[in-house]
């Protein structure tokens, strides 16, 4: 929203004022004389041209508030300038008379005892609701022996042509200022405003839900392009009406009445069934309205069942062990050896690292090499999962728990991973209601079903994995403190690929490998200037990113070797990769010196297994004699 102030001034000397004040401030506002019906027009005008707030005075102010829907901020005639005008008044007559609208004569009435006693004059007030009662107060007045009139510019012009003294009241620099700093700050409040409600028409035009709002009196006053598909109303002729003459069986008067909320309840619109929440909007203890969410119970039940049938079929077996972890950098080396340590005891495991590092397989391992290897490993992703049914997964319910559940219940994971291990990735997501849940799990080694009042004790090790800094979640107030101490007891950084480039020759090896085997591809080896690129590549999608390379090398390529050209090709579109091609020479020419060496070592490593360790063949295959060999290898160890 663009802001744009007009100043509405009723005569010419606060036209002037304000075009002074304005100007020494620096602002961007328009500024029109224009008194009473004058000023309206100019307000109209002015809102047609885009105006989003008008500031005027008096009269004036008060009739384009009438008639205007945008804010208009009135300027308020203050002590100063009721002073100043009293007192240039007494040099005319001890007896004056005060005209003026409500918001003039509010003002005066705080302290004209005060300027009675102070200038020894008599001051009557008389207030007007509209012009044409002016000349009519004034002559009244007049009669009643008042000889000097104070008021705005329309009693001043009445007070001309009837003859009378009249002084206008002449509104300080300072109170001009502070009106328009007052009306910057109520445009940036209505921006504000206008940004949350914004945000908030997404939030429910966009929502998977059906949502509609009623107010107090049952009147529908939001209707989401869902809850059109649904009931089979638009919102154009739902909103206004009562929600009765709209949605069948809605119960909202119920809620209304009541104010107690109703949830997970089957309603039922013509063929559809839903599952609605309803739930009233409470303001200091009143009821002033009631939403409502649904769904159709079809398409949850379906969700229900795929969401099911996606976490099983992942199974709850660990396949992978230490050794399939492959690298022999320092960084995953010393990684490994800690996990393993880390294996041999029974407490929870908080797995740190980027997406693509391979945490389950870490997970996996450490599970492979602890005395529960027999037992059940359960991998649940918190992020995959809705809270409700991640909740009922993790937990289980008793019949009756909630619409749906089955009569006979069903037990959670941590009851069916009972002697095993329960790996919970995207730990971070999970939400502050299930977290205190699992707080429980991990302090009490006990579980409580959804709908029970009984606790069934569990025995199960938690490993729990993220990509995010956990710590910094805390301390925004998104993770509770006490379950991040609970789950961090033992923690493991799993290093990202571009702190292990040593490994990428080995990784690329085993995933050429594995993806021809899979695929069907007689591709068996990579050219070195291709591997050099994938070396110098920094992979901020880490072993996972350079995996899915591979395949997409592989299918590409229709020879037994991976050229740089088909490594060019797959990586078309990888973030930074061109730009890292043409990066700082000096740089390349170091990275590329110890890309030589990595790939020297690996063909000297692949020709000697070729040869069974043989020397003197390996020298003869690699065209160096043997004592150059020697040399290489000593300087390889």
């Amino acid at each position: 929203m663009i802001e744009k102030i007009v100043f509405i001034a009723p005569d010419e000397k606060l036209a002037d004022k304000a075009s002074q004040v304005i100007s020494e401030l620096n602002e961007n506002i328009e500024v029109y004389q224009g008194s009473l019906s004058e000023g309206l027009k100019r307000a109209i005008q002015a809102v047609e041209d885009g105006a989003n707030l008008i500031i005027s005075r008096g009269g004036t102010g008060n009739l384009i508030k009438r008639n205007l829907h945008i804010p208009v901020v009135n300027l308020e005639t203050n002590s100063f300038d009721l002073i100043n005008a009293i007192y240039k008044a007494v040099a005319y007559s001890n007896n004056i008379g005060i005209v003026g609208f409500e918001s003039l004569i509010f003002s005066i009435g705080r302290i004209s005892e005060i300027m009675q006693n102070t200038f020894s004059a008599k001051i009557t007030i008389s207030t007007i609701k509209s012009q044409k009662e002016i000349n009519k107060k004034i002559v009244q007045m007049y009669k009643s022996g008042v000889r000097v009139f104070i008021g705005g510019q329309a009693v001043i012009n009445a007070t001309q042509k009837l003859g009378y003294d009249g002084i206008l009241i002449e509104s300080g620099k300072e109170a001009i200022a502070e009106t328009i700093m007052h009306s910057k700050h109520i445009l940036e409040v209505q921006l504000k405003e206008k940004e949350k409600a914004e945000i908030l028409k997404s939030i429910i035009d966009f929502a998977y839900d059906g949502i509609f709002g009623v107010d107090k009196n049952g009147h529908i006053t939001v209707f989401n392009p869902v809850a059109e598909k649904i009931i089979g109303v638009s919102a154009e002729k739902a909103i206004g009406r009562p929600v009765d003459d709209v949605v069948e069986n809605s119960r909202i008067s119920y809620v209304l009445k009541t104010g107690e909320a109703e949830l997970s309840e089957i309603q039922h619109i013509g063929e559809i069934s839903i599952v609605t929440n309803r739930v009233p909007i409470v303001v200091e203890g009143e009821v002033i309205g009631v939403v409502a969410t649904f769904q159709e119970l079809e398409k949850i039940q379906k969700v229900e069942v795929q969401i099911r049938k996606k976490l099983f079929l992942k199974g709850h077996i660990a396949k992978a062990r230490f050794a399939d972890i492959i690298g022999n950098s320092k960084a995953i080396v010393q990684a490994k050896e800690k996990a393993s340590q880390y294996a041999v005891v029974d407490s929870t495991v908080l797995i740190l690292g980027e997406t693509g590092t391979g945490k389950e397989l870490f997970a996996q391992s450490i599970h492979n090499s602890s005395l529960r290897e027999d037992k059940l490993f359960v991998a649940v992703n918190c992020a995959a999962l809705p809270e409700s049914l991640l909740e009922s997964e993790l937990f289980g319910y008793v019949d009756g728990a909630f619409t749906g559940a089955r009569k006979e219940g069903r037990a959670g994971l941590f009851e069916f991973a009972h002697g095993g291990t329960v790996f919970l990735d995207e730990i971070s997501e999970m939400s502050p209601k299930l977290q205190a849940r699992f707080l429980r799990v991990l302090q009490e080694k006990e579980v409580m079903r959804l709908g029970d009042d009984r606790v069934i004790p569990v025995n199960v090790r938690v490993i729990a994995a993220t990509n995010r800094d956990l710590y910094n979640q805390v301390e925004k107030g998104e993770f509770r403190e006490d379950l991040y101490y609970r789950l961090s007891v033992l923690r493991l950084e799993i290093p990202p690929l571009r702190k292990r480039t040593e490994d990428i020759s080995m990784l690329v090896s085993h995933f050429i490998e594995e993806k021809g085997t899979r695929l069907g591809k007689r591709v068996r080896d990579i050219s070195n200037e291709a591997l050099e690129k994938l070396v110098l590549y920094h992979w901020p999608g880490n072993v996972r990113h350079l995996e899915n390379i591979i395949e997409r090398s592989v299918v590409l390529c229709k020879r037994k070797e991976i050229s740089a050209d088909i490594i060019m090709e797959a990586m078309n579109g990888a973030p930074d990769f061109l730009n890292e091609e043409n990066s700082n020479s000096d740089l390349m020419i170091a990275s590329k010196e110890g890309v030589i060496k990595l790939i020297e070592y690996e063909t000297i490593k692949k020709v000697l297994k070729e040869t069974k360790g043989n020397k003197t063949l390996a020298a003869e295959k690699l065209g160096i004699s043997i004592t150059t060999l020697w040399r290489r290898l000593k300087s390889m160890e």
